[in-house]
């Protein structure tokens, strides 16, 4: 059904109405878990790699086998996990399996938000944009700079002598 247009005014009648404001349906997202019920997703922060798995459950948050407790025995790197959970007032609801390597304990904290956040816009769709309106779908791309030759650090210089 190829139409021939001879001006503009005819491309108006056949186009479809709305104005400029007007949004095009956006795409709906689907739920996306496993046999077992389990969302995954991969966060990252720093060298930090974080595989988590969100499935319903009691709350309870497991990293590398251990308790979240003992591998983060910082309460500020568990309140970072626990932050994504905070903002979608879904606190007790998941329970949390995650594999970290790679970086420090702060960086793997994060690499851990990260991936829980992911996991759980995969595993209900309705909370992406009160996760992402927190920041905590993006990767923090803030990594430690590399040593540079004839300096002692990143950018510090060694000692000037006079003499």
């Amino acid at each position: 059904m190829a139409t021939e247009l001879s001006s503009f005014a005819e491309l108006k009648k056949v186009a479809p109405t709305g104005g400029p404001g007007t949004q095009i349906a956006a795409a709906v997202r689907e739920k996306e878990v496993d046999a077992q019920g389990r969302a995954y997703a991969t966060g990252r922060r720093k060298n930090a790699v974080a595989r988590v798995w969100v499935k319903l459950g009691t709350g309870k948050i497991t990293i590398n086998g251990r308790d979240q407790t003992v591998y983060f025995a910082r309460p500020t790197q568990q309140m970072v996990i626990q932050q994504p959970f905070d903002v979608t007032q879904r606190r007790d609801q998941f329970d949390v399996i995650a594999t970290v390597s790679g970086g420090g304990l702060s960086g793997q904290a994060g690499a851990v938000r990260h991936g829980i956040s992911q996991a759980l816009v995969k595993f209900e769709p309705s909370l992406r944009t009160a996760i992402k309106q927190n920041g905590f779908l993006t990767r923090d791309p803030r990594v430690v700079e590399r040593k540079k030759y004839g300096r002692a650090g990143a950018r510090r210089r060694f000692q000037f002598s006079k003499r």
